[in-house]
């Protein structure tokens, strides 16, 4: 009996406190619903007033020389003991998850800057860099956000004084130097370049969003070939140092052999008839250049052709498991998705203005009262 009523006194609290404020709500409710109103208004002018996006992109597997190896060995013994290797199996020592350090690399998204777009309606032809610094123009939601979340940057610069343009991509301490006008591109790049690496299955995907859904599959095919160029020359790398390496000393040793050979000949040529002692003892020391010289040099042309092979072997082959297709549906703003958002928001902030509207009642009440 008296644990019982304690919870029953407390269930009664609670339900008299979630009464009191259905009661307060009601009592507020048009300003509730002006709050709610007037946030949907908002982002349903946001919702049709965000320019519209698609996006083009694509998903590709690296695979190398080894895969079918790797995959006919180590593969068989890990499905026989439950245990999945993914993109490891295919042999590549690229992991996926490396892919977007590739892409935020300057050199990467200068080279992006130098791709090639065709223009809506026109189909002439401008880079991207052409398109943002002298074609398109900034939407005004766009100007707005500049002009009111951006304005504490701006208000900052303005105090450190004029900053430098940085022109040229390097200073002459060989370091990189971003231009401002570069800054301002990459920062575009970012929002509109996504790189999404499926570790467990090797995959990757790579998307490109524009206003333009051709303009969209160019950019994404050109970032997908420049990707893929990035990947081929960081993974043969160590090979094609090697192959260079082994070149350069096939050459010099390929020289001094035909010196020797020649040297040799010649020698034999002049003492044709002559026999004595000195000439056998000199034929005898060109023929041992000569035979070292060869050792060399035949064992030189073996790395060479195993070098190459290497360089062949190293360089992986790209599946593409989706190609890059011009999209015909626009990819955003997504609108439903903008509208609920904003609702839940005018809710939230119509409740809570509310809440502090009562509590300020109440401090008011008891600082009079104390008064």
């Amino acid at each position: 009996m008296s644990d019982t009523a304690p919870t029953n006194s407390n269930q009664e609290d609670d339900e008299t406190d979630l009464l009191a404020l259905a009661k307060t709500l009601w009592s507020y409710r048009r300003k509730v619903l002006g709050i709610i109103l007037a946030f949907f208004i908002l982002g349903l002018s946001i919702a049709f007033l965000t320019p519209k996006t698609f996006t083009a992109s694509s998903t590709f597997i690296l695979k190398t020389a080894d895969s079918g190896k790797a995959s006919g060995s180590l593969g068989g013994l890990a499905s026989l003991a439950g245990i999945s290797l993914g993109g490891i199996v295919g042999g590549s020592e690229v992991p996926p998850a490396l892919y977007p350090k590739f892409v935020s690399s300057v050199y990467f998204r200068r080279a992006l800057l130098d791709a090639k777009i065709a223009l809506p309606g026109t189909g002439e032809e401008v880079t991207y860099r052409e398109y943002y610094t002298k074609i398109h123009s900034p939407h005004p939601l766009a100007l707005l956000k500049n002009y009111t979340l951006g304005l504490p940057g701006k208000i900052v610069q303005l105090l450190r004084g004029k900053e430098s343009d940085g022109q040229g991509p390097e200073t002459a301490s060989g370091l990189v130097r971003i231009s401002k006008e570069e800054r301002t591109l990459f920062s575009i790049l970012k929002g509109q370049l996504t790189v999404t690496p499926n570790e467990k299955e090797g995959l990757v995907t790579i998307a490109f969003d524009m206003p333009d859904p051709v303009m969209a599959a160019q950019m994404a095919s050109y970032a997908e070939a420049l990707l893929q160029k990035e990947v081929i020359a960081y993974k043969i790398q160590n090979a094609r140092e090697q192959l260079t390496f082994t070149e350069e000393q096939f050459a010099v040793k390929k020289a001094e052999f035909e010196e020797v050979q020649a040297e040799l000949a010649r020698f034999r040529d002049r003492n044709q008839n002559i026999i004595s002692a000195s000439v056998n003892n000199e034929l005898q020391r060109l023929e041992a250049e000569y035979n070292f010289a060869f050792t060399i040099y035949s064992e030189l042309a073996k790395q060479l052709e195993q070098a190459k092979l290497q360089v062949s072997k190293d360089t992986p082959i790209f599946s593409i498991i989706e190609p890059v297709t011009v999209p015909y549906e626009k990819s955003g703003p997504k609108r439903p998705l903008i509208l609920a958002i904003f609702l839940i928001v005018g809710a939230i902030v119509g409740v809570g203005y509310v809440l502090g509207a009562e509590f300020l009642k109440g401090v008011r009440e008891q600082w009079n009262a104390l008064g």
